[in-house]
C-alpha cells in the first residue's frame, strides 16, 4: 500500500502522523510511503531522516492526496485537505466530527473512508489512540492555567502551589479520566488543593487509591459543579462522550458567577468544549474573557508540545497504521472490531451513531459498511 503524510497545516500544529521510525516499520513490510517535504520539521526531523527510514519525498500536499492509497495524519483536515480526498481513498487521523457539522459534511460528500483515533477502542473499553494525547493535554492544562493566573497575563495573581503561610490555588477538574487524572497528577505536585468531580464511583475510588488523601473526589451533580466552580481559581474540563459532543456541564450562568481573573482550562473543546462560553483557540491566541475569566480553549494543546506528542501518539496507532496497510482497512476492521469502532464515514455515509444522532445523519452501521 502507498501511505501518505502530508505536513499539518492547522494554526501552530506541529506533530506529524508518522516518525522516521513508523515509516521504516511500514516500508519494511513491503509497503511505500511518501512523505511531505518539511512534514517531520516540528519533531526535529528533516526530510532526510524520512528518505533513510524508505520514504519518497513529496513536494506538496497535493501530490500526497493524488497519489496515496491511505493518508495518515494527526489532526482533523481542513478545509483545502478534505477537498483532495477522493472517493476510496483511507483516512487516518484524528476527526472530533460531532462539534463540527462542515468537516463531517465535506468527509461525506468526498466518500472517503474516515477512520477516527478518537473511537477506536480497546477490549478493556479504552481509547488507545486517544488516551495518549488526553495524557498530554491533561498534563499541559495545569501549565497553561498556572500560567494564566498569574497576574501579568490577567490572572488572579496566585502561585498555584502557594507558599508556606499562604494557602494554594483550588484546581477543579471536572471528569476524573484520562485527562483529569493526568491535570491531578501535575497539579498535585505542584501543590495546589486539588478537587476532582466525578459522576463514577469505580472512578473516583481509583483515584483515591492512586493519589490518597492528597486529592479530594466529589460526587457530580449541578450542586458540586457550582459549588467548586465558584470557589475554583482553575478550572479543567476533561469530560468525554467518546465520539459524541462533550456536556455542557458549566453554564453560561455559573461563569458569570466565578471569580474576575480565575481561568477554565476546556480540554473538551476538539469535541465542543464542556462550557457554555467556550469556543476553539489557537496557540496563537489561545484565551479569551467572558465575564472576566480567562478561558484557554486551545484545540490542539499537544501541539505545543510536538515531540513528545508524537512519538506518544506513534507508539498508540502504529500496530493500527500496519494492519490498515498489511490487510486494506476492510479485512483490518473485520478481524479487529476495536478497529472498526473507528469507522465514522465511508462511502458517503456516517458509520459512528454518536456523529449521526448529534448531526442529524443516518446512521449505517459499520459492519453494513464493511459490505460496501
Amino acid at each position: 500500500m502507498l501511505v501518505g503524510i502530508p505536513k499539518e497545516i492547522k494554526v501552530k500544529e506541529f506533530r506529524v502522523g508518522m516518525t522516521p521510525t513508523s515509516v521504516r516499520e511500514l516500508v519494511a513490510r513491503g509497503h511505500e510511503a511518501i512523505v511531505e517535504t518539511g512534514a517531520g520539521v516540528g519533531i526535529g526531523m528533516d526530510d532526510a531522516a524520512y528518505e533513510a527510514a524508505g520514504a519518497t519525498i513529496a513536494p506538496d500536499a497535493k501530490t500526497i492526496f493524488d497519489k496515496a492509497e491511505m493518508i495518515v495524519k494527526v489532526k482533523e483536515p481542513q478545509a483545502v485537505e478534505r477537498a483532495m480526498l477522493s472517493k476510496g481513498q483511507v483516512l487516518f487521523t484524528y476527526l472530533h466530527l460531532a462539534p463540527d457539522p462542515d468537516q463531517t459534511r465535506e468527509l461525506v460528500e468526498s466518500k472517503a473512508t474516515c477512520i477516527a483515533y478518537e473511537t477506536v477502542t480497546s477490549p478493556t473499553g479504552g481509547l488507545p489512540l486517544l488516551a495518549p494525547m488526553s495524557e498530554v493535554a491533561g498534563r499541559l492544562s495545569i501549565q497553561a492555567g498556572a500560567y494564566h493566573l498569574e497576574k501579568p497575563h490577567g490572572g488572579l495573581g496566585l502561585l498555584l502551589g502557594g507558599v508556606p503561610g499562604v494557602e494554594p490555588a483550588k484546581v477543579v477538574i471536572i471528569g476524573g479520566g484520562m485527562v483529569g487524572r493526568h491535570a491531578a497528577h501535575i497539579a498535585i505536585g505542584m501543590g495546589a488543593d486539588v478537587w476532582i468531580i466525578d459522576r463514577n464511583v469505580d472512578v473516583m475510588r481509583d483515584l483515591w487509591h492512586q493519589f490518597g488523601r492528597t486529592l479530594n473526589t466529589v460526587y457530580s451533580t449541578a450542586d458540586a459543579i457550582e459549588d467548586h466552580c465558584v470557589r475554583a481559581d482553575l478550572v479543567i474540563g476533561g469530560v468525554l462522550i467518546p465520539g459524541a459532543s462533550a456536556p455542557k456541564l458549566v453554564t453560561r450562568e455559573l461563569v458569570s458567577k466565578m471569580k474576575p481573573g480565575s481561568v477554565i482550562v476546556d480540554v473538551a473543546i476538539d469535541q465542543g468544549g464542556c462550557c457554555e462560553t467556550s469556543k476553539a483557540t489557537t496557540h496563537d491566541d489561545p484565551t479569551y474573557l467572558v465575564d472576566d475569566v480567562i478561558h484557554y480553549c486551545v484545540a490542539n494543546m499537544p501541539g505545543g508540545v510536538p515531540k513528545t506528542s508524537t512519538y506518544a501518539l506513534n507508539n498508540a496507532t502504529l500496530p493500527f497504521t500496519l494492519a490498515l496497510a498489511d490487510k486494506g482497512w476492510r479485512k483490518a476492521c473485520e478481524d479487529d472490531p476495536h478497529l472498526l469502532n473507528g469507522l465514522n464515514v465511508h462511502d458517503g455515509r456516517v458509520t459512528y451513531k454518536a456523529v449521526a444522532d448529534d448531526l442529524g445523519y443516518d446512521f449505517l452501521d459499520p459492519k453494513e459498511a464493511l459490505k460496501i
